[in-house]
């Protein structure tokens, strides 16, 4: 009988090696470790989000970003609800751009819809990032076109440099507002050798997330011209995101995120030494081949819940766990599960972890019923 996830979630905690993600605490370590960076940094409450806390944040994360201000919110939901409102009322137009596979149209509820009466216009294929010729393939005027940065749905991968330097000329001849969803892009710009301020260079508004990559309870900031934020601030009230103390959230990002900025890099080649020592391994392919940033999607010839089964087969014998969850692709009888490489690699090598996932592959190998 497979495994319960409550029985999955234990097995995961008692494993020495976690592959995926970075090293976690339990929620005491880290409200201790909170505390800690607290009373070193005199952090005090903000009321409502004006305090030092909160104000400095949004400041370094602006900076950051090459732009004059930036707001934080509670969640990258609220932040991107709020651009996407903010560009429609500018343009007096309530239809915006979209990648097919964008978190709004597939993880929100169409809240854009149903809350904002807005509609989105998919641009692109979903199998790749959005280009310039998406863009002059869609004959419909558009308040906005939210590029996210990197892919997530397809592995992380990222445009050129070239083709994203194109994608914002056309935007610019257009006059359309563009917006950038960088929840991952903090782990984008080593894949380009630029800083983050290149990158988001020619957005009218960037989101980037507090929690992926930066290890955040939770938040995001938006960052775009003074302007911009205070309408954007109008909206976090108005979709009640203008809490009480955002100082708790605000300090769970903050005191990891010049360290986890500065990792950005190695993980990336990690990610990159990693898959090139997976290729090859018999029914497993990596998207993309060559990571574009520190994760990548494994596609393995086995349905979901023998991936699952074999996986717990090698934690129970191994005490490593070599992936997370596992859904089912386009192509029958196959499985797909998202590899972020977090620090936890940093210190496994492929020397350790390649014959691992053989091992797996061996298994599923195995468990493939014969034609």
């Amino acid at each position: 009988m497979p495994a319960t996830p409550a029985e999955r979630r234990a097995l995961r905690r008692a494993c020495s090696l976690v592959v995926p993600d970075f090293a976690t605490g339990s929620a005491a370590e880290d409200f201790r470790a909170i505390a800690d960076w607290c009373d070193a940094n005199d952090v005090e409450h903000d009321a409502y989000g004006q305090g030092e806390v909160v104000e400095a944040f949004e400041r370094k994360v602006a900076d950051r970003l090459g732009k004059a201000a930036a707001m934080f919110a509670p969640s990258g939901v609220m932040a991107q609800l709020a651009a996407v409102k903010i560009w429609a009322e500018a343009a007096g137009l309530d239809r915006f751009g979209l990648h097919p596979t964008s978190h709004l149209a597939h993880h929100e509820e169409q809240a854009y819809a149903a809350l904002l009466r807005c509609h989105a216009v998919p641009v692109g294929h979903r199998l790749r990032p959005m280009l310039a010729a998406d863009l002059e393939n869609v004959k419909e005027r558009l308040s906005s076109l939210h590029v996210e940065l990197p892919i997530r749905e397809a592995g992380g991968q990222l445009p050129s440099w070239d083709e994203l330097e194109a994608l914002k000329s056309a935007a610019r001849e257009r006059r359309i507002a563009l917006h950038m969803d960088g929840a991952r892009l903090w782990e984008s710009a080593a894949f380009y050798g630029r800083d983050h301020a290149a990158v988001a260079a020619g957005f009218d508004s960037v989101y980037v997330s507090v929690y992926k990559g930066l290890g955040g309870f939770a938040g995001a900031l938006l960052a775009g011209e003074a302007a911009f934020i205070a309408q954007a601030r109008v909206w976090r009230r108005r979709l009640g995101g203008t809490l009480y103390h955002l100082s708790p959230l605000v300090a769970s990002a903050a005191r990891r995120f010049d360290e986890r900025l500065a990792l950005m890099p190695r993980l990336y080649r990690r990610a990159v030494e990693l898959a090139a020592g997976l290729a090859g391994l018999p029914g497993l392919r990596v998207n993309p081949a060559v990571p574009h940033t520190n994760m990548m999607h494994l596609h393995f010839d086995a349905p979901p819940e023998a991936l699952a089964d074999a996986r717990d087969e090698i934690a129970k014998a191994t005490r490593c766990w070599l992936v997370n969850g596992a859904q089912p692709t386009d192509v029958p009888g196959w499985s797909m599960s998202e590899l972020y490489v977090g620090d936890s690699l940093l210190g496994a090598g492929n020397d350790r972890v390649v014959p691992l996932f053989a091992q797996l592959c061996e298994r599923l190998e195995a468990a493939r019923p014969r034609r």
